[in-house]
């Protein structure tokens, strides 16, 4: 029999909990186990004032914007409608069915003023690391580092040569923090190079055809990883330049030892990693192992010999030549020893040409110059010792692992959408890269860290 319908009554009581209306298995509840803002309104009281009317809880915005990064909701104002209509993200911010929801303009107000001004995501971040540690999933012996590029919100069709400079009636938030980061060694002092394009909209981002494609506006977020679990124990912005990105590897790395008591052992990365100067920084600064390709560009390809055919003797401070014959780097006594470092930190090993007029190797060495040269960098120590630990299996093992990286940033890109920043300006792109880093470590702690199940009576 057809039923009839039932006009609807407003029932004068009803009872409803949020609580039974949430799976037990939704991603929201794994990681609310490990959202701890208990410190956060201590770490925020210097920034509010004593008097005046009460403001938005600040762990409501927090709780919403992690929900926001955690499901890629790249929008506030889209964030305040799933809030307001989602009984989980409820559930998750501790609002009830009646409580109203911030107004997105909120977010904006305390994101410029007191979350930057205190540092708060920074604070947030690390307190998750530090979680991941309590957890055992942190083992802090070996470490990877990776950049990876996201694009910035400017206008490639809205841009300026970089030799005229912004327009003079340019102003902005972006300009202002533009501004403040020139002699920023991850930014501005990165390179004296002029950029090719400048975007008035956010002129702290970078031109780059990095992607082999057309090129674009962006930023470099800078990933330190665990290789254990992968969990990211810093992050770093800075512009789109491998000179950046080395200067924010050595930040991150200063860093986690100074906030979390962490030095590892090996350090994996890419060959952009590879430089002199960075080799001898890891090595005799920090006591690190690189398992890092090395930047070697004295390979010729004419046929002739090249530097690594030539075999340095390290006690006699002297290159020896296929042929046997001796290089040095003064092929005369001084009466005064001359121990500083030439001015492009490069040493240059001379035969002598005798011995070069009287070897069969000639044409095969320097055909076309009187006597043969080598050279040879005043970090060429930590060079050898990264070639030497390039033979061993422990650098296999290291060079798999650094792929755990990548995954992080195709996660960070697909997955919680974050392909291209929303917000403008250094100070935004590390507020949107803390946030982001902060979700990934939360998922990661939901996922291998399993809920406990009540012991049966």
């Amino acid at each position: 029999m057809m039923g009839e319908r039932t006009v609807l009554q407003e029932p004068l009581f009803f009872g409803f909990s949020l609580e039974r209306h949430v799976p037990a298995d939704h991603l929201l509840r794994a990681i609310d186990r490990f959202v701890d803002l208990d410190g956060v309104r201590q770490h925020l009281a210097p920034f509010y004032s004593p008097i005046g009317r009460p403001s938005i809880d600040p762990e409501l915005l927090i709780r919403m914007l992690l929900v926001g990064y955690c499901f890629g909701i790249r929008s506030e104002r889209r964030l305040c409608e799933e809030v307001h209509l989602n009984l989980a993200y409820r559930w998750f911010c501790r609002l009830g069915l009646d409580a109203a929801v911030p107004d997105h303009s909120t977010f904006s107000k305390n994101r410029h003023g007191r979350f930057r001004e205190s540092d708060l995501l920074r604070h947030l971040f690390e307190t998750v690391v530090r979680r991941c540690m309590a957890e055992g999933l942190v083992g802090g012996e070996g470490f990877a580092v990776d950049a990876s590029l996201i694009k910035a919100d400017a206008n490639r069709q809205r841009c300026v040569p970089g030799e005229e400079g912004l327009p003079a009636a340019a102003a902005s938030r972006a300009i202002d923090e533009y501004l403040a980061v020139l002699d920023d060694a991850a930014f501005g002092a990165a390179t004296p190079v002029t950029p090719k394009f400048i975007s008035p909209a956010d002129p702290a981002s970078r031109w780059t055809g990095a992607n082999k494609g057309l090129a674009f506006f962006a930023y470099s977020t800078n990933y330190l990883i665990d290789l254990d679990h992968a969990v990211i124990v810093d992050v770093e912005p800075s512009t789109a330049l491998r000179q950046a990105e080395v200067t924010a590897a050595q930040t991150m790395i200063e860093r986690v030892h100074e906030r979390h008591d962490l030095r590892p052992n090996r350090l994996a990365a890419d060959t952009a990693y590879g430089s002199a100067e960075m080799l001898e920084w890891l090595v005799h600064e920090q006591g690190i192992e690189p398992h890092i390709p090395v930047i070697d560009k004295s390979t010729r390809e004419d046929g002739t010999f090249s530097r690594s055919d030539f075999t340095y003797d390290h006690a006699a401070d002297v290159y020896r030549c296929p042929g046997g014959k001796v290089l040095q780097r003064n092929r005369r006594a001084f009466s005064a020893p001359r121990h500083d470092p030439p001015p492009d930190d490069t040493y240059r090993y001379r035969a002598g040409k005798a011995d070069c007029d009287a070897c069969e190797l000639k044409p095969r060495c320097c055909p076309n110059t009187p006597a043969r040269k080598v050279t040879r960098s005043i970090y060429e120590g930590a060079r050898d010792f990264a070639r030497a630990i390039a033979k061993t299996d422990a650098y296999v093992t290291s060079r798999r692992q650094r792929k755990k990286v990548e995954m992080l940033f195709a996660h960070l890109k697909r997955i919680l959408k974050l392909d291209r920043l929303r917000l403008r300006g250094p100070c935004g792109a590390r507020d949107e890269f803390l946030l982001a880093a902060t979700a990934q470590n939360l998922r990661k702690l939901a996922k291998l860290i399993p809920p406990q199940t009540p012991a049966m009576a």
